[in-house]
Order: structure tokens, then sequence, then C-alpha cells
């Protein structure tokens, strides 16, 4: 459960369902069967969804179309039926490779039609746009916890975040782009989706959102009634889409257990049952990118033994990851406001991101030491490459380094914080122009998280945050007579970063 977060004040949200018609629907009505289930005291009504989807006035076949329990492929002509019924809320499709990612007015992506649970037969159109450009390669960046709980924090969001990542945009010289919202929107206040939602239209790109413990409709009775703000908003919490040769899907792993703000980190039956369904569809051997709040796995428990991990990881991710096999699978993840890429086995990596406000907006790093931030990825056919970015930094700052006696736990050794380090990266340090020797990786602190978080009184806005163990915190011990240090890191992409230190 959240103990780890105990530093959220109590307030408790409801908020009604809303309407919300995403793309232009019509119905026609008809007689509608009433079925009584057995030892429930809810009327189950069949709803039957029908239509098409289109291009340039074209049926596509072989479209993936799903009330989020079915799911079905359009046929030679674009045609599609579902038998759903009044429990379920949307119809959404699996955007296929080559077309347009149309968004709603707050720029989110718009792939679903809200059912009308009022008529016994909906009909749907879903009508799509060619790509101007191929996107055998395209690119996306992955927002972890923006977190906004105050108007000051939203304002920063807007005035230094987005500026950061419009550049970002700007240099990757494509118009095949996206984000991904990585959950944790907001902290809790719901007015303040407004102020993500602007930053989200600055940016200009369609965004697919994950739903986070912070963006629930808090004080419900189960989890079924925390999604409704978020749906009115986004739509579904889960879905798929496609983008060239990679398949992506979005997850809702946070199971709210009806008892104040708990939760545990849980994917349903009926998702997996669905992400079984939406895969069938998909060759094995293809790339698939999985989105979710939570981590389906992470370290902190290696580090903190004593910790509770319920809230903090996917407790049942070997079921996820069981039908994941034979995949080469990704994981997005945030919640942890700490940076980790962990790689799971051969085929599967989780990919922990730092947050877009750090330690909750106290500052420019994550308590781990991680600069604010976000990860970015290219995609280039069935492959992806990625790299950190952090906020006001150029792309190439993907480490720090600290001088003999700044980290107080190893004062005789130099010491490095490579964040986004996995076990396909190398580090190593010269003397004087020399090679001497590979760093070696601790388990250990960050010093500028010690300076800026550490103790009651630090950092002023959240005095709760403390310096994070790291396993991405490396040492080297130079000579005593050497004139010049130079560190330099190797990604598993091969691309070099070094940093040339005068003594």
């Amino acid at each position: 459960m959240s103990s780890r977060r105990n530093f959220i004040k109590n307030i408790a949200l409801t908020a009604g369902a809303t309407s919300l018609v995403s793309m232009n629907s019509f119905a026609s009505s008809g007689q509608e069967e009433l079925i009584y289930v057995s030892g429930g005291d809810k009327t189950f009504k069949p709803i039957k969804v029908e239509g098409r989807v289109i291009s340039n006035g074209k049926g596509i076949a072989r479209v993936s179309i799903s009330d989020g329990q079915q799911v079905v492929l359009t046929d030679a002509n674009g045609y599609f039926s579902i038998v759903s019924h009044n429990q379920r809320d949307f119809v959404f499709i699996s955007i296929p490779s080559g077309y347009e990612i149309k968004q709603l007015s707050n720029g989110s992506a718009d792939f679903f039609y809200r059912i009308d649970k009022n008529k016994a037969i909906n009909k749907v159109e879903f009508v799509l746009k060619p790509l101007q450009e191929s996107d055998h390669t395209h690119h996306f960046l992955v927002l972890a916890d923006p977190q906004i709980q105050k108007i000051e924090e939203a304002e920063q969001l807007l005035s230094e975040s987005v500026p950061d990542m419009l550049g970002t945009i700007k240099s990757l010289g494509s118009t095949n782009v996206f984000g991904i919202g990585c959950g944790d929107l907001i902290w809790d206040k719901h007015e303040l989706f407004e102020k993500y939602n602007q930053a989200v239209k600055n940016l200009s790109i369609p965004f697919f959102q994950v739903f986070g413990n912070h963006d629930a409709d808090l004080g419900q009775r189960s989890d079924e009634k925390t999604h409704f703000t978020f749906n009115a908003m986004y739509g579904p919490q889960y879905y798929s889409f496609n983008r060239g040769e990679i398949h992506y899907v979005v997850l809702d792993d946070v199971f709210f257990i009806g008892k104040g703000k708990e939760y545990i980190g849980y994917l349903t039956e009926e998702q997996l049952a669905w992400l079984e369904k939406d895969l069938a569809n998909v060759p094995k051997g293809s790339t698939v990118v999985v989105s979710q709040h939570i981590p389906s796995y992470t370290g902190y428990f290696e580090r903190n033994p004593k910790s509770s991990s319920l809230g903090a990881m996917v407790n049942n991710r070997e079921h996820l990851y069981k039908i994941l096999e034979g995949y080469n699978a990704h994981l997005m993840s945030g919640h942890t406001h700490f940076n980790e890429t962990i790689v799971l086995n051969d085929s599967l990596i989780e990919h922990c991101h730092g947050t877009v406000c750090g330690a909750w907006w106290s500052g420019p790093i994550c308590f781990d030491g991680t600069p604010g931030g976000y990860g970015v990825y290219t995609a280039k056919g069935a492959q992806l490459e990625w790299y950190y970015k952090g906020t006001g930094l150029s792309k190439d700052v993907q480490f720090r380094t600290y001088r003999v006696g700044e980290h107080p736990d190893f004062k005789d050794n130099w010491s490095v914080n490579i964040w986004n380090w996995d076990t396909q990266w190398q580090a190593y340090w010269y003397e004087d122009g020399v090679r001497k020797g590979e760093l070696v990786r601790v388990t250990a602190k960050d010093p500028l998280s010690i300076k800026l978080h550490e103790g009651p009184k630090l950092p002023e806005k959240r005095k709760w945050v403390e310096p994070e163990l790291t396993d991405h915190m490396f040492l080297f011990k130079p000579s005593k007579t050497v004139k010049s240090i130079t560190v330099e890191v190797i990604d598993r992409f091969g691309r070099v970063y070094s940093e040339l230190y005068s003594l």
C-alpha cells in the first residue's frame, strides 16, 4: 500500500461521470432486451456497437476495435460489430500505423467513443487520415509525474518544462512525435487538470494519458469508482495503438482498496484478459511498449528491505511478463520519483522514469540525484533507442561527477551519478589522457541530493523529502599526482559522453 507516501494531505474528492463523445457518433434506436443477472442487483443490458473504419472514403481492413473486454477486427471493407453491454463505457480503436493521431480539444489523443447506454444500437465511424510522412521512424516523450499541486507548480511546468520539451521536439526534426503522460498528471487537485491540459496543448503533439494514483477520484468504496474524472477527460484507462512497426499499450495498474487513499500495484483480470486478446493480433517477435504508472519492478526494496512494496510495484507482474513472452517488450513507468532502467531479461526492460517535477517541485533534481526531466525515445522500425533529458540541460548531460571529499561516505574517491545507466553501459576514467580503469558501481546516495534534501529542515518546500539510495552511483580513486581527469560514459547505443576536469 502507499504507506511510503505518508506526506500526502488527506482530502477526499468525488467526481461524477461526465458524458463525453470524442468523435461525431450517431445511433439508431432498437428494442432493448433486459437480462437480470442471477445473484446481482444490477440490470445487464446488451448494447450492439457497429460501425466502420475508413480513410479517404474507403474501409480499412484488420483494424482492432475494442470495448475493453472484447477485441474484434474490421472486415475487408472496414466494418465491425461488437455486442457490448451497459457496463462498458467506451468503444475504442487501436489506431493503425500510417495514420494521424487525432486530438481532443484538451490535446490528448482522440481514439474512442463513449457508448450511449440509452440506445440498444450504437453506430459509430472512425475516420482516419493518412500520415504525410512515414512513421517507420517516429519519436515519443515520456513524462512521468508532473504532479502539480499548486498554481505556482503549474506555472513552473508551463514556463520551464514545456519550453524545454518544445526544444527537444524541434530537435527531433520530425512530425511523427507523440507524448505519453505516465500518470500522476496532477496531485489530487482536480482543478489543476486544466493547467496540465494547457501544457499538453502547448506542446502541439498528441498525448496518450496513463492513470496515476494522484489522478483518482478519492474516497471511493472500490477501485471501479476512482476513474470517472480521468475517463471524462481522456477516455478509457487501458487501450492500445500502433506506430510504425511497434505496438503500444497503456494499462492501469493502480488498484484502490476502498480504504482512504490506500492502493496497491495490481493489474485486474479484466485488463490481463483484454491484453491477451489485444496481443493476439500482434505477431510474436514484434516490439511492444507497455506504459503504466507503477513500475512492474524496482530495485528500491533490495536497497530498502524493510519497506512495503505493495503500492510501489505490480504485485501480479509475473502474469504480465507471461503474456509478454515472445515479444521484445519495454515497460514505461514513473511513480517512484527516481530514475531506474532494469533489464529484466533478454526481451524485457523496465524504464522507471525520473519525474518532470523532480523531488515534488522542491528543486532541480529527484531524490536520487537524477535531474527533473523526461524520457526521449526514437523508434527505427522495430528498434528503440532512448535517452533521459534533464530540464534545462543539454541532452549530452548524462552524469554528474563529484571530486574527492564531496561524497560523505566515500571521501577518498571521486563519485559519479549515471542516472540512466543499465547493464549495457560502460564507464571509465582517464588520468592525464590515459585510461586507468572502469568505474565501480555502488549502492549509495547522491551528494547533491544529500546537500539539498537531508535533514528535517531541507528542502524548504518539502521537508519530508530525503536523499534516496540508488544503484547508479559509481566510484574511482585516482592517483595523487594526476593533473587532469576525464570521465567517459558510453551508453548501450555507443554514444559517448565525457567531461574533462583539471586539478
